[in-house]
């Protein structure tokens, strides 16, 4: 890397962390370090839960996704606006009218301390498996750009972020995230700019967007109902509702940051804000990626974009004449893409369909060899590491954005989209530390391990517990390795137990009569149907989109909790209670308080 890049990649990050202890000099109490005094604005509160979800790994993967599979991975947001709306109305009242600190302290309110610790755990070991991987996700660009140590990478990735979330708790996260979103679309806005004026000069920004139209990239709507597509309208509106109602409305990394909003109608803007420019963002993220799959239909793309992995076997004598092979046929099917692309642009441009329709059909066969050759590639590192012993990871789509960025930005804008990135990582792994420091302070070492003790005792506690996840997290991400796609894996991890997590607060909120021991069977009962789903999709005994896992686990807590109620009828006087409410019964006002709104 240039040092131009170093200064902008080293001063944009610095920038980031002392403002963010400038801002958070003040914060002397509990309820500052956790909610941030219940103080920010509608814009903040937004800016923040976007910039909570738009990890590193949105930066990493999205586009890599998009080259590959094109848009259909925006349906995934589709229930985004849904399940903001839901919120907004019926769970925001809620939390807004019994000040809590977590999420979970209702379900004690509601059920009992044992069903507000369940879900805590549940919650707490689904962000901790998270927080490690979305740590690891940037440290391998890092790495790599850098020539690092992986494992040190990590370190020094994660004592940045550590240090300062330490330091000003939900403050630090909130007002860095506004910083960190301004540079996170300026860097993918100027890479977008980049894209375009990189195209040959006879070659428009139209023309372009009509080539990878016909060749299938821009296709975003599929409606066929099929339980094992991935990225379809139903599992979008069904599982993917289902998923942003869990994360956002009981997943402590989100519900902190509307917590901490100034009024009721603040927060509501902020959930708002998200839900109205989260989906355009994402289609945003989806079409630089577009633009870099068109950017490498005119500039031969390596044939394996991860460079390590390239390396290795250009380096080994058994599999490097192949590779050469390899290397001569995919050079000649790039060629023939070029050729059948300015085809296409020119009878585009004469609106002649007839030779339209022959360049589609023959670039979807030279993409079909194009996409062999690359599974040939992916062979040979497989059989490399079979004989070696060394574990490589031949998934490549997560190396494709930082490919284009690293090799064909100019000098300074390399440094800047690193920041991106980092920015990114940082933004999420601040909110997620945060989080679980939150939970396990208020939810297990306040109500159970330590009571009755004062406000700077357990300030001090929320920073020593976000330490500790923190140095739980760097180990978790020290031997985490490569899934499928990196984005794919976070919602995976998500979705093992969001369902549950939702089923338990519908069951709080929506049916009154069913108490502590019925919802908790059916808590149990529901995370194990979810288990198992996901491990017979694993071994291919059924084929079944992981999105849905989020309606199933949801339904199955509702279903058996209602069912089993009228067996253990209601639950004993509780002997100790935290402000006990009967919210069940006042529902009705709380959502009345819309009014405020």
């Amino acid at each position: 890397m240039h040092t131009i890049d170093w200064i902008v990649l080293v001063f944009t990050l610095l920038f980031i962390v002392f403002y963010g202890l400038w801002k958070t000099r003040k914060v002397n109490s509990t309820e500052s370090y956790l909610l941030g005094d219940r103080e920010l604005k509608w814009w903040t509160i937004g800016l923040s839960i976007m910039a909570t979800q738009a990890s590193a790994i949105t930066f990493l993967s999205t586009p890599g996704q998009a080259f590959d599979d094109g848009m259909r991975f925006a349906q995934f947001y589709f229930g985004l606006p849904i399940a903001m709306v839901i919120l907004a109305i019926f769970v925001l009242p809620i939390f807004y009218r019994l000040k809590v600190y977590t999420a979970y302290e209702y379900l004690e309110q509601r059920f009992d301390v044992r069903m507000r610790q369940f879900t805590g755990f549940l919650f707490l070991l689904g962000r901790g498996l998270a927080a490690g991987i979305t740590i690891y996700a940037p440290a391998i660009i890092l790495s790599l750009v850098l020539g690092w140590n992986l494992n040190w990478t990590i370190g020094l990735m994660g004592i940045l972020v550590i240090f300062y979330t330490m330091s000003g708790g939900t403050t630090a996260v909130s007002q860095t995230q506004k910083q960190q979103m301004i540079i996170i679309m300026g860097g993918l806005f100027t890479a977008f700019i980049i894209l375009i004026m990189r195209l040959p000069t006879d070659v428009s920004f139209g023309d372009a967007v009509g080539v990878a139209g016909k060749m299938g990239k821009l296709n975003i709507v599929d409606f066929e109902f099929d339980l094992k597509n991935k990225y379809n309208m139903w599992s979008a509106l069904f599982g993917g509702t289902f998923l942003f109602l869990s994360y956002f409305g009981t997943d402590q990394s989100q519900v902190a940051r509307y917590l901490s909003g100034k009024t009721l109608t603040e927060s509501r803007l902020g959930l708002l804000f998200n839900g109205i420019f989260k989906v355009p963002m994402q289609f945003f993220v989806l079409f630089v990626g577009i633009m870099v799959f068109m950017f490498y239909q005119f500039t031969k793309p390596p044939i394996h974009f991860n460079p390590s992995n390239l390396a290795k076997i250009e380096q080994d004598a058994t599999s490097s004449a192949e590779l050469k092979t390899l290397q001569l046929q995919f050079d000649d099917v790039f060629t023939k893409k070029q050729t059948e692309i300015k085809t296409m642009v020119s009878a585009l441009q004469s609106d002649d369909e007839a030779t339209i329709s022959q360049s589609q059909v023959a670039l979807k066969s030279l993409n079909t060899q194009d996409a062999e050759i690359r599974k040939n590639v992916d062979a040979l590192l497989k059989n490399y590491s079979v004989r070696t012993g060394e574990k490589i990871d031949v998934e490549d789509n997560d190396y494709v954005f930082i490919s284009f960025v690293t090799q064909h930005l100019p000098k300074g804008l390399v440094g800047l989209l690193l920041a991106v990135i980092f920015s990114a990582a940082m933004s999420s792994i601040a909110s997620e530390l945060n989080a679980l420091a939150s939970c396990t302070t208020v939810d297990f070492y306040k109500r159970s391990w330590n009571k009755n003790q004062s406000d700077q005792h357990y300030l001090k506690s929320a920073k020593a517990f976000t330490l500790i996840w923190g140095g739980i997290a760097l180990c978790f991400a020290a031997f985490a390795s490569l899934f499928e796609n990196l984005i794919e894996f976070v919602n995976i991890v998500g979705s093992l137990f969001y369902g549950t997590i939702l089923g338990i607060f519908v069951v709080a909120f929506f049916f009154k009569k069913v108490k502590s021991k019925a919802v908790f069977v059916g808590a149990i009962v529901g995370e194990l149907v979810v288990l198992t789903t996901f491990a017979l999709d694993y071994y291919e005994v059924i084929e079944l989109a992981y999105l849905w896992l989020n309606m199933i686990g949801c339904l199955v807590v509702v279903f058996v909790s209602v069912l089993l109620q009228p067996l253990f009828g209601d639950d004993p006087p509780r002997k100790e209670e935290s402000n006990p409410i009967d919210l069940d019964d006042n529902l009705l006002d709380d959502i009345s308080m819309t009014k405020e709104f």
